[in-house]
């Protein structure tokens, strides 16, 4: 069976990339990227979509309240049968709804060690802390900011003439790789959630 998956975007779309690519080369097996879905119209990462014959959608957030938002969300989640639902650079929250609907078939990629640094400029504020190690996370989402299960992370360590965008840059080819191996281990069901701990079967 075919996982479909939906991406929500709001930016360049580099993990969306990541993903596309993974899926592609037969590394993420039994899956297919059905829809990404954009909160912003120039969005890149609308482009890559297309590039790959991959459903692009702008949805418009001026035009609708915050619930109504999420309910269209949810009908185009619904029209593309969607198993699975990322978010790569998607810069808005999760509605309680949407998240009720696909508990547990949520992922997203922070670019922090969490529980450290949620939120917007996880990076800078890594970098503005002082913190000797840095790195990224993918996790499950639920109704917290950046506080779902953790499925996988990755260290980055934080070197004494790193600029905040060095350190960007250096997690983000971290990402590049967890979020992938992340979507793999969901799509061949090996993550199971257990209390706050995700536990990944052989």
């Amino acid at each position: 069976m075919t996982v479909n998956i939906a991406v929500l975007v709001s930016g360049r779309g580099s993990n969306l990339q990541a993903i596309i690519d993974n899926v592609e080369n037969g590394r993420i097996k039994g899956a297919k990227i059905n829809v990404v879905i954009s909160s912003k119209a120039e969005a890149y990462a609308l482009e890559r979509a297309r590039k790959h014959g991959i459903n692009a959608v702008f949805l418009d957030p001026k035009r609708y309240d915050k619930s109504e938002y999420d309910r269209e969300i949810i009908k185009l989640l619904d029209s593309h049968d969607t198993d699975l639902v990322l978010l790569a650079g998607y810069f808005r929250i999760l509605g309680s709804e949407i998240i009720k609907t696909y508990r547990n078939r949520i992922l997203n990629i922070h670019p922090s060690l969490l529980p450290a640094f949620k939120g917007l400029h996880a990076q800078r504020q890594a970098f503005e802390y002082g913190a000797k190690v840095a790195g990224c996370t993918v996790h499950f989402v639920d109704e917290g900011l950046d506080s779902g299960p953790i499925v996988l992370q990755k260290c980055v360590p934080v070197h004494q003439d790193d600029t905040e965008e060095t350190l960007i840059a250096r997690i983000l080819e971290q990402e590049h790789i967890i979020y992938p191996e992340a979507v793999r281990l969901f799509v061949e069901g090996k993550l199971k959630i257990q209390d706050r701990a995700v536990i990944v079967r052989d």
